[in-house]
């Protein structure tokens, strides 16, 4: 049994998923029935929450979380935010939206951006480092809007003036940020702003380092900050089982896709957390296992998120058990395809990590009554 507390979320393959990496062969699109049917078994098995990702290949993470949030019970939704696309007064309004709609089960994303097509199209043409302090402006507008102080603002980027919100959050003083970025600049606004901190999953000592400065840099704001690991699980009754597994995965993965995923990773991405993964493996199939148990496979054609535990459920819960000791508190975590895995994680490593497995009820209540807080001098006529 973990000697500290773990929180194990799931992913939502909004971009659609399947048995195999690289290839459409058996693929999944992300419709909303699928959607449904992942986050209702993440609900039932007794994961904390799921992340929705962003990006043009992706539906959107805001309507999509809106549209399963009534049909879920406990389950949590970690959406991404994307302070480039919108003004901090819109998300705010709609973060507190979504949190009073979901009895305060809402958690937001700030994904900065790495992919330069997704940034073109969004029509954010800012600098890596502008994009950070871009950043920084729309968090310090934000937390003032949803926290219900004064939001008056005249940035380089962005300004607020007079803004308020009528309908508050349920979580307050806001719905907690959470935040990943590797860069210096990723770190400043870590440490200014967000409630946790994710990392994506690279070999313990590594990620020991890497924590190490982001608590110095929360520590001298006069601020703590939690942690979390984004990586993909394959968990199997057997180790030969589940590296099999892993094989499987990118069997269909050819040099070809390799070489073109990584020239994006390591020539085109502005991302220093996805070079740091591809690092991990230089793109070279002889060089995927990159620690105990942890597996770079899904990198060699797959952007964020690069590695893998792989392993029986005892090695692969002693190698969780090991990014506690240096500070993780949560897991999200994901397999390929993303309803099956779900049921083995759960069925497998839950009981390894003292997890509980009991599914929610199925009736629905809502903790937090709509309309509760609403301040009296919102008219009836406004819409």
């Amino acid at each position: 049994m973990p000697s500290k507390p773990l929180d194990l979320y799931w992913y939502l393959p909004t971009h659609g998923d399947g048995p195999y990496l690289g290839t459409d062969e058996r693929h999944r699109p992300a419709t909303f029935g699928y959607l449904k049917e992942i986050a209702q078994a993440a609900d039932r098995l007794g994961f904390k929450g799921v992340l929705l990702p962003t990006g043009t290949r992706c539906e959107d993470a805001w309507i999509v979380a809106a549209g399963l949030i009534p049909l879920t019970e406990r389950l949590k939704f970690l959406v991404a935010l994307r302070p480039g696309s919108g003004t901090p007064a819109l998300f705010a309004r709609h973060a507190a939206t979504l949190d009073r709609i979901s009895g305060g089960r809402v958690l937001l994303n700030v994904v900065t951006g790495a992919d330069p097509a997704d940034l073109a199209g969004d029509g954010n043409k800012l600098s890596h480092d502008e994009r950070y302090a871009q950043t920084d402006e729309f968090l310090t507008i934000w937390r003032r809007i949803l926290s219900g102080e004064p939001a008056d603002f005249e940035g380089k980027y962005l300004s607020a003036h007079g803004t308020d919100i009528s309908f508050p959050p349920v979580q307050q003083p806001h719905p907690p940020l959470w935040f990943g970025g590797s860069s210096d600049a990723g770190i400043a606004i870590a440490a200014k702003h967000v409630d946790a901190y994710l990392s994506w999953g690279e070999p313990v000592d590594q990620l020991a380092e890497k924590i190490d400065r982001v608590k110095k840099a929360t520590v001298a704001q006069g601020r703590t900050i939690r942690f979390g690991l984004r990586i993909h699980l394959i968990v199997r009754e057997t180790e030969d089982e589940a590296w099999a597994a892993a094989d499987r995965l990118i069997s269909h993965v050819t040099d070809d896709l390799i070489a073109e995923a990584q020239n994006g990773f390591v020539h085109i991405s502005e991302s220093v957390g996805q070079k740091r993964m591809s690092a991990l493996h230089q793109g070279r199939r002889d060089r995927l296992v990159v620690g105990p148990n942890l597996w770079a496979g899904p990198g060699l054609v797959r952007g964020g998120a690069g590695t893998a535990l792989v392993g029986n459920p005892d090695n692969v819960a002693a190698r969780i058990r090991e990014y506690q000791d240096i500070g993780i508190e949560t897991i999200i975590a994901s397999g390929y395809p993303h309803l099956e895995e779900a049921f083995n994680v759960a069925e497998l490593l839950f009981p390894k990590l003292g997890l509980s497995g009991e599914a929610a009820p199925v009736e629905r209540s809502w903790d937090v009554e709509f309309g509760r807080g609403v301040p009296s001098k919102v008219a009836a006529s406004a819409s």
